[in-house]
């Protein structure tokens, strides 16, 4: 149930505001949707049905909360345009996406019909409504030229790409880089009100995430069915991080482009962890056989695999140093909450939805603890 009462800046930022989630459906909008509802947010969901089954969306009953439940393809620019004009929303958080790397070299052609040309259907609505609104794009830390360097990639260092997920992720951003020179400069926000900004955030976990090819998902259908975790690159070293870390950046920002000194946020961002929650597969891996009680792991060598990057990480001093946004749980207890919440599915929870909100309260005493700004 949305906690209305809340005194946060948050709650001051989303209360009753109309807002407009794509992606809804799927595993991080789902928890930002259901965050946004906590914060009483009324929410407009727009997207494909459920990519998974089960799905963090279905089992929290996270359609319960919204204001408007939208079935529909990013592609389809009309009914996207359309929807918009009728909700008039005055937040919109782009998270539709095809997500998944190894999917991209089976769907290439797909991966970017979704990931590039839905964007620039949203941003063309947008333009063309003329509504004043502020929009988060959310691409992901693979936007970078990736050099598998051990320095944390800045917002200003180039992007790239190897494989068609990670590319299309870097078109997104110099999409996004073109709209807002072009039809949604900064300097003309007094007359054109489109404040755009993106985030780009790392691997992230947490409770009821199903895809394919995640770690997490697939830690947690190997200690069901009692058989070793499949690792194919056991030495990979990823930014992992509870979901909620880059949700609340996303709200934050979000929040800070409201303001009178909006201009200064229209920029990228990232959101990732502190520098020792960079992990290897492998202790990812430990980690949850630990808070899980049991399991074991093994090296799954493939003998044809694509390309996946062996180092990724990046630098957040942007977002610490600007927006006041720090990460708040360390790397144990985004893996234990994650482990717990699906421990609760496995047992067979009566209410997922009420364990969520429990979560994102826990989250966000957390951070008022550590007296993070978007907390306090």
């Amino acid at each position: 149930m949305a906690n209305r009462s809340i005194n946060l800046p948050l709650a001051k930022a989303f209360r009753d505001r109309p807002v407009f989630v794509t992606g809804h459906t799927g595993f991080k909008g789902s928890w930002l949707s259901l965050w946004l509802d906590a914060l009483g947010a009324r929410v407009t969901g727009y997207a494909l049905p459920p990519p998974t089954s089960p799905s963090h969306f279905e089992t929290a009953h996270v359609r319960r909360r919204l204001a408007h439940h939208i079935e529909a393809d990013i592609r389809d620019g009309r009914r996207l345009r359309t929807t918009l004009e009728k909700t008039r929303p005055e937040i919109i958080f782009h998270l539709a996406a095809q997500t998944l790397v190894r999917e991209s070299y089976v769907h290439p052609r797909e991966t970017f019909e979704v990931n590039v040309q839905g964007l620039v259907n949203l941003l063309e609505a947008v333009r063309e409504l003329k509504h004043p609104c502020r929009v988060v794009v959310v691409t992901s830390d693979k936007c970078y030229a990736n050099r598998e360097q051990t320095q944390g990639y800045r917002e200003t260092d180039p992007m790239g790409g190897y494989d068609p997920y990670s590319a299309s992720k870097g078109v997104q951003e110099l999409v996004v880089a073109a709209y807002r020179q072009s039809f949604f400069h900064p300097a003309g926000l007094g007359r054109h009100g489109i404040k755009l900004a993106t985030a780009r955030s790392g691997n992230v976990i947490g409770g009821g995430d199903w895809a394919v090819d995640r770690i997490m998902a697939d830690c947690i259908r190997a200690l069901i069915a009692g058989r070793p975790i499949g690792l194919r690159n056991p030495a990979a070293v990823r930014p992992w991080q509870h979901v909620f870390e880059p949700l609340s950046g996303y709200l934050w920002l979000a929040a800070k482009l409201a303001g009178p000194d909006a201009a200064s946020y229209c920029e990228a961002w990232n959101f990732g962890p502190a520098p020792q929650v960079f992990k290897t597969v492998q202790a990812l891996a430990e980690e949850t056989i630990r808070c899980w009680g049991s399991g074991t792991w093994r090296h799954r060598r493939p003998k044809i695999a694509p390309h996946e990057a062996a180092l990724l990480t990046l630098c957040c001093a942007k977002a610490h140093r600007q927006l006041g946004w720090r990460p708040t749980w360390k790397f144990t207890t985004a893996v234990e909450q994650t482990v717990a919440w699906y421990k609760a599915w496995h047992a067979g929870a009566p209410d997922l939805q009420a364990l969520s909100h429990e979560q994102i309260a826990a989250y966000t005493r957390a951070a008022q603890q550590k007296k993070i700004a978007w907390s306090l």
